[in-house]
């Protein structure tokens, strides 16, 4: 898509881009929540929904029984009493939730978020969307089939700071903008051993944790959090990472869909780990006049402008970088005057729960901050980069037919289930 047909979509990037929060009225009706998946970013995402007062936890759901009996007893200790499931099937049919998050491994979220919504829950899904870009066209038209409110935890666009700086780069003060670069350089996370395979340990119900994913014998480094740096379930820093960043790339060039992609890199790090996405990777995505970059690597933290993550545009003036501890203005000599970095005042993820919860009691789902259709983007945007590296070519997106034009690099854009298991009907 190219800025004149950006307009089209306006409601999508720009209107949905940030509804501030007018606060939630003690008179509402109360809210129950049910989490599914409550070991790592789910549970951060549950306390941050309880901070509303009008939301109360009722149900947790996970395949890890362990988890399960450590969740249920810190919510015991405030005073929460909660019903437990290891199936979210089950979870669904019992009458015990109106709002639901959704926190498991990329492969379950399309047929988890089709069920929910089918069942007529709210949903609060983790980024990013899908594992594929056909589950992502299938989790579109599920939303847009039913009446439930669904946000996607992209809270990054429920931020300030990030609105005020996309409003500097749209003011065009930075001149015109050449290239845009967004990153991820994780120095907090190591490379993976490899390990032998290993029985299932005691209360972790396996077959239900892999659902449609490629039937494997357990692995320590496949499961939990280690899940992401393998195909079969995830796409590792390209899609956990660039679903952030890129998103704001995007946001601030008012463009979707690039002309062309290509990618390079690799497991640098640690050519023997266990883990199969790269470790190194630099994806180049082409528009009419201008480019934008991605990069990310593990084990090390010192990234572009002395930042271990973030996105910067790069004007003929000057260059705003911004990332999750501020944004400020980098002049070139003589062109513009610097900005100082301008700190976050508020918490992201905070503001991205209290804006799903005001959707939810106004009924008016147009109100959320990160629809559906904003995470199906740039899932897609993301997985063109895995695809790139994937195929070693580079390819030329066509944005009509929604597809590129090499065939061998269309099959990755399809769903792959196994055990059973069915894309879910649109």
């Amino acid at each position: 898509m190219n800025r004149k047909d950006f307009i089209k979509i306006s409601s999508i990037f720009a209107a949905s881009a940030f509804v501030p929060f007018s606060g939630v009225l003690a008179s509402q009706v109360s809210l129950r929540v049910g989490l599914i998946g409550a070991h790592g970013m789910g549970w951060a995402n549950l306390n941050a929904i309880l901070k509303n007062t009008n939301v109360r936890c009722t149900a947790l759901c996970d395949v890890d029984e362990n988890v399960l009996q450590r969740r249920t007893a810190e919510l015991a200790e405030r005073g929460i009493d909660v019903q437990t499931f290891v199936s979210y099937q089950d979870m669904l049919e019992a009458d015990l939730v109106d709002i639901v998050i959704i926190a498991t491994p990329d492969h379950w979220h399309c047929l988890q978020l089709a069920d929910a919504v089918k069942a007529g829950k709210h949903v609060y899904l983790e980024k990013p969307i899908g594992n594929s870009v056909e589950e992502c066209d299938v989790m579109v038209k599920a939303v847009d089939n039913s009446a439930s409110v669904v946000q996607i935890g992209q809270w990054q666009r429920s931020q300030q700071h990030f609105r005020d700086a996309i409003d500097f780069v749209h003011s065009g003060r930075l001149g015109k903008i050449r290239t845009v670069k967004a990153w991820s350089y994780v120095d907090w996370k190591k490379t993976i051993e490899q390990k032998p395979d290993t029985a299932v340990p005691e209360g972790v119900h396996y077959d239900l944790w892999l659902g449609p994913a490629t039937k494997r014998p357990f692995n320590p480094n496949r499961f939990h959090f280690e899940f992401r740096w393998f195909w079969d379930y995830a796409g590792g820093l390209m899609t956990d990472w660039g679903v952030h960043m890129l998103d704001y790339a995007l946001l601030g060039m008012k463009v979707s869909d690039p002309v062309s992609v290509m990618a390079s890199g690799g497991k640098y790090a640690d050519p023997n780990g266990a883990s199969e996405t790269p470790d190194t990777m630099r994806v180049v995505y082409a528009f009419e006049d201008f480019s934008i970059e991605w990069e990310h690597a593990i084990g090390i933290g010192l990234g572009p402008y002395g930042r271990n993550h973030g996105v910067a545009f790069i004007g003929n003036n000057g260059t705003l970088v911004l990332n999750r501890n501020g944004w400020e203005v980098i002049p070139e000599k003589g062109r513009m005057e610097a900005v100082a970095l301008q700190k976050p005042k508020d918490n992201g993820l905070d503001m991205h729960m209290q804006n799903f919860v005001q959707a939810i009691t106004k009924k008016d789902r147009t109100l959320v901050n990160a629809p559906i259709q904003v995470g199906a983007h740039i899932a897609v945007f993301c997985q063109m980069g895995n695809i790139a590296y994937r195929t070693g070519e580079k390819l030329y997106w066509d944005r009509t037919k929604r597809k590129f034009t090499d065939r061998k690099a269309n099959n990755y854009l399809l769903a792959k289930y196994h055990n059973g298991y069915k894309l879910p009907k649109a």
